[in-house]
């Protein structure tokens, strides 16, 4: 096995998804999964409308960036991603118990990804970056609460926290 960029953890093998590998799906299950969205997702849509309305500038998926960044606040040395619940492991130790087909192909594919968020953050942070990472299903259910938490931690990082106020 592959080890991690600081060899500290194996990086999980994650095999390619295809009938050779013993991995099938159906054709409508392919279709929906085809429908997901790794780039300007409604919920990251509408992230970028709310700082946007606020005053705040920012670059989208800029590809310089290690992990390639949903939102980057140049000026301010801060990047925002929208992670997608299923795809980045939120409460992984629960979903990953559920899954129910294709057990050995999924399992070290969302760990993977787990692995590499982490990578993708130690990087940042050693190129003096902020990462801030927001899982898709509090914008979808807590948009208010959790736009305010970013404008928040944006204004501070700005030192006007005077809009939030207006």
């Amino acid at each position: 096995m592959a080890t991690d960029f600081q060899g500290e953890r194996p990086k999980p093998k994650v095999p390619r998804f295809e009938a050779a590998a013993g991995f099938s799906t159906t054709q409508e299950r392919s279709d929906l999964m085809r429908k997901i969205r790794s780039k300007n997702s409604k919920p990251e849509i509408a992230l970028r409308k709310a700082l946007w309305h606020f005053g705040f500038r920012y670059r989208c998926h800029v590809k310089k960036l290690p992990g390639n960044p949903d939102l980057v606040f140049s000026k301010l040395k801060i990047v925002v991603f929208v992670d997608g619940d299923f795809w980045h492991g939120h409460n992984w130790p629960e979903k990953k118990l559920k899954i129910k087909s294709n057990r050995d192909f999924w399992i070290p594919k969302i760990e993977r990804n787990i692995q590499r968020d982490g990578e993708v953050n130690a990087e940042l942070a050693r190129l003096g970056w902020r990462a801030i990472r927001i899982w898709e299903h509090e914008l979808n259910k807590e948009f208010g609460p959790t736009a305010v938490r970013l404008l928040r931690i944006l204004g501070e990082a700005t030192g006007h926290l005077d809009f939030l106020f207006e």
